[in-house]
Order: C-alpha cells, then sequence, then structure tokens
C-alpha cells in the first residue's frame, strides 16, 4: 500500500477552468435541477494536467511558504508512448499555499514532441535532443532570474515501462545528462518511470479536484478510466477490502482515501490498435502470401490507407523486429473489430503494470 499526502488551499482551488470556492459552489448547485438518476462515476483522466498539479502540491510541501505572494514556475515533462509534451505553468505562492491560473496568459504554456522516449533505444543521443528541444521552450517562458528556483520533473509512462529495466535507465540517463545542465532545479531523482497504479491515482486526483470533490466525501468522488498509448488505468474510491498490489491511499488535507488502483499494460490505444492489426496480419501464413491473401482491418473506416508497421510493442514479442508488410485493406466492420477486442481482452487478463 501507498500513501500520497497532499496539501491543499482550504480557501480557493482557482483556474480559469474550474472555480472552487464554497459561495459559487453553492450558487451551481442551486442552479441545477434535481436528478433521481445515478452520475457516471467513470470519465477520461486527463494525465498532463494531474503531472501539473501533483507538482504544484510538491512544491507545496518542499517549500517554506511566506506571508507575502510570490510569483513562481514550475516545469513537468510527461514523457508519453507516443512523444513527450512539457507543460511550463506559473503560480503564485502565499499563506495559503499555491494558487494556479491554467487559462491565463502565462499560466500554462505547452509543447509535444515526437516520437515517445522509447523509440530512442538504439538512439540514446536522440533521446536527449528531444528533452532538450523542450527545455528551449520552456528557457523561453520562463524569466532566466527565476531558472535557478524552476523544478523540472520528467514522468515517464507506458512506453518506457515496456522496456527492459536496463534499457529504462539507459534511456533516462540520457535525459538527465540534459537535464543537469539545463540551468533549472533538477535532481536525478526527479526524471523517472512512474507505475501504472501512481499514473491512475494522479490522474484520479486531478479528475476530482477539477469536480471539487477532493476534499469530501469519499463516497462522492468520482472514479476514472485513463486510456494512454501504452497502458490504460482504472482508479477508483473503495471501502471493501483491496489487494495490496492494487492499493494506494491519497492524503488531501484531514481526508483520507482508500484507492483501487489498477494499470494494464498493452492495454493502451495505440498498443492496443497495433496488437490487433498484429493479429490480423499473423493470420497470413507469411509474407510471400500477402499478394494472393490481403490482410483486411476491421478497425479502420472503410477506404482507409495506411503501411501496417509492426513494432516490438508486445511484452510477448508479436514479431522479432520491426517490419513493412502489404498495406492492410480497412473494411470499416463493427462486428469483426468488436470480435478482434474481446479476443485480445482475454489474451491480456491479468496483465498489469
Amino acid at each position: 500500500m501507498k500513501k500520497l499526502k497532499f496539501r491543499p488551499n482550504q480557501s480557493i482551488r482557482s483556474t480559469n477552468l474550474f472555480t472552487r470556492n464554497k459561495k459559487q459552489q453553492q450558487q451551481q448547485q442551486q442552479q441545477q435541477q434535481p436528478d433521481n438518476t445515478k452520475p457516471n462515476r467513470f470519465v477520461i483522466g486527463f494525465v498532463a494536467l494531474a503531472f501539473v498539479f501533483v507538482f504544484v502540491m510538491l512544491c507545496c510541501v518542499y517549500m517554506n511558504l511566506c506571508g507575502s505572494v510570490e510569483k513562481r514556475y514550475g516545469i513537468v515533462i510527461d514523457g508519453g508512448s507516443t512523444g513527450s509534451r512539457i507543460h511550463v505553468f506559473e503560480y503564485a505562492v502565499g499563506d495559503g499555499g499555491p494558487v494556479f491560473d491554467f487559462g491565463g496568459k502565462n499560466g500554462l504554456n505547452s509543447m509535444r514532441v515526437g516520437p515517445g522516449l522509447s523509440a530512442f533505444v538504439e538512439d540514446l543521443n536522440g533521446a536527449g535532443e528531444s528533452v532538450l528541444e523542450l527545455l528551449e521552450f520552456a528557457k523561453r517562458r520562463v524569466p532566466r532570474g527565476n531558472w535557478g528556483e524552476t523544478e523540472v520533473r520528467l514522468m515517464a509512462t507506458g512506453g518506457l515501462r515496456m522496456l527492459d529495466l536496463s534499457v529504462q535507465e539507459r534511456i533516462l540517463e540520457a535525459c538527465r545528462e540534459v537535464l543537469r545542465s539545463s540551468g533549472f532545479a533538477f535532481r536525478d531523482d526527479w526524471a523517472s518511470v512512474i507505475s501504472g497504479p501512481d499514473e491512475g491515482v494522479y490522474a484520479w486526483v486531478v479528475a476530482n479536484y477539477a469536480l471539487g470533490t477532493l476534499g469530501g466525501d469519499p463516497h462522492e468522488t468520482t472514479g476514472i478510466i485513463e486510456l494512454g498509448g501504452a497502458s490504460a488505468q482504472v482508479t477508483f474510491f473503495s471501502n471493501e477490502s483491496i489487494p495490496p498490489e492494487f492499493s494506494q491511499v491519497v492524503e488531501f488535507g484531514n481526508v483520507s482515501y482508500s484507492l483501487y488502483s489498477h494499470s494494464l499494460l498493452e492495454f493502451g490505444q495505440n498498443v492496443a490498435y497495433d496488437l490487433i492489426r498484429g493479429s490480423n496480419l499473423a493470420k497470413v501464413s507469411n509474407v510471400e502470401s500477402l499478394g494472393s491473401k490481403e490482410p483486411m482491418d476491421p478497425c479502420s473506416p472503410k477506404g482507409y490507407k495506411h503501411n501496417s508497421i509492426i513494432e516490438n510493442f508486445s511484452l510477448s514479442s508479436l514479431v522479432e523486429k520491426k517490419e513493412q508488410l502489404s498495406t492492410l485493406r480497412a473494411t470499416g466492420n463493427f462486428s469483426e473489430c468488436r470480435s478482434a477486442s474481446l479476443t485480445l481482452l482475454q489474451k491480456g487478463k491479468g496483465a498489469t503494470s
């Protein structure tokens, strides 16, 4: 069981996207019509926003808050499976803790580069160069005088989790070399591969922060399904006994939340799609026969053209190396796509990250 602690700003949690002071909450509740239907308890989480939110809460723990309001900056690099994204945000620190505005002119600036870090297994310099490009973006948005106190963190997710630990570490070290010389505040342990359950918890925290349920009755919180490129996470509050491998505890203020958080590796949308395409190609006995028996792709719209490039995404390795095969013929057949997806789900029972 893991435990995460957050220090809330009790008076107001404000962004241009969400405002959660008590007066506005009461006005919103008065305007809402009664609804006796049971609300949907699961929504898609926003992982990038989760990383930013968690980063700000960590700043609240590490910094000695002074009486006056002070402007600060933070940088989070989200190392996803298909690309890396940098988020540069500005926030104010005062007696009540950090207050941030994602919608303001300088509140949040983001940039994405591709491919993801997992694509640089044989090109470690390329991994560092991709991070360097993101840092140059950050330097144009953080005043030079604030660089030394601006923390930068790199959080890699499912794409790197699919690689061997030794390979993960080599890629991370290439990124650390660039981060150390960036001029921003950085420690080696601030560049890491986060676990699947932690990724789910971060998404759960930000979703409930946005909905205004964080800090209140645990039973009023909302569960999330977070669908990434390489993995999927399911996280929700439960007052029942949770197996230790899925148990996470989040403390926000004086409220403790016992969470079930389960991560499913290879169930992200991109990897799952590649696995389905690989399964379709495997039905053809060999490459030479492709000319006479064209493989079908029921999960793409009819008429869509793309080359099927199978990567070594799967832990069980669909193919030994990357191969360029014949063009799949998209048929847009829902029932066949559904059948292929269910077959994949059955094969993936028990897969976790």
